[in-house]
């Protein structure tokens, strides 16, 4: 088995071929990711029910057909990313063709995360293979039913010359990172994060930080309590909570949320019955560890638990919960929570709820409901996250002509369509220059003088062009 230096001398190898500039090559690899998930659908299905007890429905949605959108997104658009974008000029550069290049950057590497283990692996890999570059892809060991068939398919699918895939935990991801690469993208936890920072500025290599945080939901005036419930329920307790955009806690008046309750109620008892641990549409949390954490911040809160709170070790089950009466310095306050547990904070304005936002860190994705357009564009305009959406949770981060990617402590960049072929871009700024107005241009030669300089200034402002049309 080779090295992890001789897999990425490899794969430097192949990019200096020349290989991945090619948009067909292109286009050929993002196609085989196509053939690749909807041929092995179900092996998909299989291996996420063992990693996460997932259903088969959230693997489809949230695993499989939201990278194959990107997919046909990217094929759909890349033609059009990949030309020359001209730009505007002045005299002195009237007859020089001046435009910006999209180039590969070489060898990247990406690091996805267990809570959503295909999806934050192949969906920034298709971003990356886009934009011409060789790809070494590293999945997270604690879900690793799921990295093994990642292992076993990728190189069946696309070029082994050019894109890797690399298993391991802790250890071998840090032995990865004493190599050289052009670009990583991690998604995970701040931690985790500010040790990828560390082995990357040795290299001083570019990095994409995907963390998430604590997302706030802010309830407030006039909204529709009982749509607002189904989609709050279906948003904070898809994947058992584990995800990195879920909902983390909601505010609202202390009128709201009592007439809330009942329609969260009801909205749980729908989803998954009176029994939830039996309902196949519920997922699980990925591993002893993270259920022991999330059971010791719901033990540790002060909060008064008002749905849900069984759990089951040995099942690593933990019911949809909501709890209430919780105080901003509670424990389930104080980090990501990453887990079915939706607590409920109390606020008697707008302007308190937005204060209580701002004074934690920026977060991945701010959620508020209310039928009131000023109170939706007041909490827009006077708060900071990487995304935002409106009477609804989650869904903003599936469509691919939006950024996604955090703000402060919930991440650096984003990708998801354009913006990921950016991202593992170079933008190359390219001047050709011709013979002509050489007059002109010895403007700049000495013996300098006042009036040339009074002439070159004239020359190289952008008001040049319009004052002479």
């Amino acid at each position: 088995m080779d090295t992890h230096s001789q897999v990425v001398d490899r794969l430097r190898v192949a990019f200096r071929s020349g290989v991945t500039i090619q948009e067909q090559f292109r286009r050929t690899q993002l196609n085989n990711l196509i053939s690749m998930l909807k041929e092995n659908e179900e092996q998909i299905i299989n291996v996420l029910h063992k990693d996460l007890a997932k259903p088969k429905f959230e693997v489809v949605l949230s695993e499989v057909d939201i990278v194959i959108n990107e997919l046909y997104f990217a094929i759909a658009n890349l033609k059009s990313w990949m030309k020359q974008e001209y730009v505007s000029k002045n005299l002195a550069t009237k007859l020089d063709d001046c435009f910006v290049r999209r180039e590969p950057l070489g060898v990247v590497l990406i690091i996805g995360a267990w809570n959503y283990p295909l999806q934050l692996l192949i969906l920034p890999m298709v971003g990356a293979i886009a934009a011409g570059n060789c790809v070494i892809v590293k999945p997270s060991e604690i879900s690793a039913a799921t990295a093994n068939l990642i292992a076993e398919l990728i190189p069946k699918y696309l070029s082994q010359d050019c894109y890797a895939v690399v298993q391991g935990g802790a250890e071998e991801t840090k032995a990865l990172l004493q190599n050289r690469f052009d670009h990583i993208l991690y998604t995970g936890s701040q931690n985790v994060a500010r040790s990828i920072l560390q082995a990357a500025a040795v290299h001083l290599t570019p990095v994409t930080l995907e963390l998430g945080g604590k997302c706030p939901c802010l309830i407030y005036g006039q909204v529709n309590l009982a749509a607002t419930a189904r989609r709050l329920v279906w948003a904070k307790y898809f994947n058992s909570g584990q995800s990195c955009v879920a909902p983390d806690y909601v505010l609202c008046s202390p009128a709201a949320r009592d007439a809330l309750l009942p329609e969260l109620r009801i909205a749980i008892k729908d989803f998954y019955g009176e029994e939830p641990q039996a309902c196949p549409d519920l997922s699980r949390i990925v591993s002893l560890r993270h259920w022991t954490h999330v059971m010791e911040l719901l033990g540790r809160s002060k909060g008064k638990v008002v749905v849900g709170g069984e759990s089951d070790q040995e099942d690593k089950y933990i019911a949809p919960t909501v709890v209430v009466d919780v105080a901003e310095d509670d424990a389930l306050m104080q980090e990501e929570i990453f887990g079915p547990v939706m607590p409920i904070l109390c606020i008697d304005s707008l302007e308190e709820g937005i204060a209580l936002i701002n004074r934690k860190e920026k977060p991945l994705a701010l959620y508020v409901f209310s039928e009131e357009s000023s109170v939706v564009t007041t909490v827009l305009e006077n708060t900071s996250s990487g995304g935002f959406c409106s009477n609804d949770g989650i869904l903003h981060m599936t469509l691919p002509s939006l950024p996604f990617g955090g703000v402060g402590a919930s991440g650096w960049g984003s990708y998801h369509g354009r913006w990921g072929f950016e991202t593992f871009s170079h933008r190359r700024a390219c001047m050709l220059r011709g013979w002509g107005l050489e007059k002109l241009n010895g403007l700049r030669y000495p013996p300098y003088s006042e009036r040339k300089l009074s002439w070159l200034r004239w020359s190289a402002s952008p008001k040049s062009i319009c004052s002479l049309m």
